[in-house]
């Protein structure tokens, strides 16, 4: 059975344990690489979740993984709430899915 990771500072990622996630801590984005880099190439992770402000500093990384079947790698907002990072690369990769932008946002 596949794992649910997320990495991220540890205010962001400590609560998600009790989902039965596997949490994994980062004291900063080079640290957060490493983990990210070990938990695909473990072949273990459906998903892996990665905080907003490493996945920015990450995106290079992150988009060499973007084309396997597994992973899934998603961002989200970390403690400090959201910066829009996240929902910019959902929007990408549903266009790139679809072939459009289908997202709506109400004003």
């Amino acid at each position: 059975m596949y794992k649910i990771g997320i990495i991220g500072e540890r205010d962001s990622v400590l609560g998600f344990m009790a989902l039965g996630f596997s949490v994994h801590e980062a004291q900063n984005a080079s640290e957060a690489e490493n983990i990210l880099h070990s938990l695909v190439k473990s072949g273990e992770y459906a998903v892996i979740y990665v905080v907003e402000n490493y996945a920015s500093e990450l995106e290079d990384e992150i988009a060499k993984y973007k084309d396997l079947p597994l992973p899934a790698i998603t961002v989200i907002p970390g403690v400090m709430g959201s910066s829009g990072y996240g929902m910019a690369n959902i929007k990408t990769a549903v266009e790139r899915a679809v072939g459009a932008d289908i997202i709506f946002k109400d004003n």
